[in-house]
């Protein structure tokens, strides 16, 4: 019996160059919405194996933890561009995935931010 690793390369080869519409004809279109073209392991009623969304108590940890959600956000508001084609649809979903990117690169500024206080010398 084929590995996980087999099984992956063969959905890949598959579906690597469908459009999005195929997709959906396919009825993939809610997993391209959510996961693009990536592999994503559900039980047959779509539950996920597992998923998480992760906590440290450490700012840098937990902001990196808030950069990935806005970044998935993003691509997801962007598949749902690609599989949509409604034109007032897709300019809202614009909106909002451009929404995104701002809240990522203010999080990245945080970052930098907390980076260069905890790098200084402190004196008490």
């Amino acid at each position: 019996m084929p590995n996980c690793s087999t099984h992956r390369t063969y959905v890949n080869k598959l579906t690597k160059d469908a459009t999005p519409e195929q997709l959906r004809e396919a009825g993939l279109g809610e997993h391209f919405v959510d996961h693009g073209y990536s592999l994503f392991y559900h039980n047959a009623a779509g539950t996920p194996w597992t998923a998480t969304i992760q906590a440290k108590g450490d700012p840098i940890a937990d902001l990196y933890e808030d950069i990935a959600a806005e970044e998935k956000a993003r691509a997801t508001y962007q598949w749902l561009i690609d599989i949509s084609d409604d034109p007032d649809i897709n300019d809202a979903l614009k909106f909002l995935r451009e929404r995104e990117v701002v809240h990522s690169q203010r999080f990245r500024e945080a970052v930098e931010l907390i980076k260069e206080y905890q790098g200084q010398k402190k004196f008490f």
